[in-house]
């Protein structure tokens, strides 16, 4: 009998110690997924040179639609023109020029806003 409790005993002490092993690494794994998904939902925050750098881009793009949007109304003018058609061509020209002057402004107004907010960063950095 003797020999079947120390034997039950061991049984019993090795069933916990595996129980409690085996919960152990679970917790741990449980918080590590936590964790990662607070990483994942932090947002970076650029840099104040990506800002800047973005907010000269969206100028630039603004002026090239622009660009883009008057020369296709001058085309546009200039072919009603040669074929006689000259209301349609003023017409054609303004609708240009009306584009051009929305997309400079529009890109104009993002990137300042972009270069703005690239400022802000220094200034935080600062105080």
């Amino acid at each position: 009998m003797k020999g079947f409790a120390v034997f039950s005993t061991v049984i019993l002490a090795s069933a916990l110690s595996s129980g409690a092993l085996a919960q152990g690494p679970q917790q741990d794994t449980q918080q590590t997924e936590q964790q990662r998904k607070v990483k994942k939902d932090k947002k970076k925050d650029k840099s104040t040179v990506a800002d800047v750098g973005g907010g000269v881009g969206s100028v630039a793009g603004g002026a090239g639609k622009g660009a883009g949007h008057a020369a296709e109304g001058v085309g546009k003018g200039a072919v009603d023109a040669v074929t006689l058609h000259p209301i349609d061509a003023v017409g054609d020209v303004g609708t240009g020029a009306a584009k051009a002057g929305k997309d400079v402004t529009v890109g104009s107004a993002r990137g300042v806003g972009k270069i703005g907010k690239g400022v802000g960063h220094v200034f935080k950095k600062i105080f």
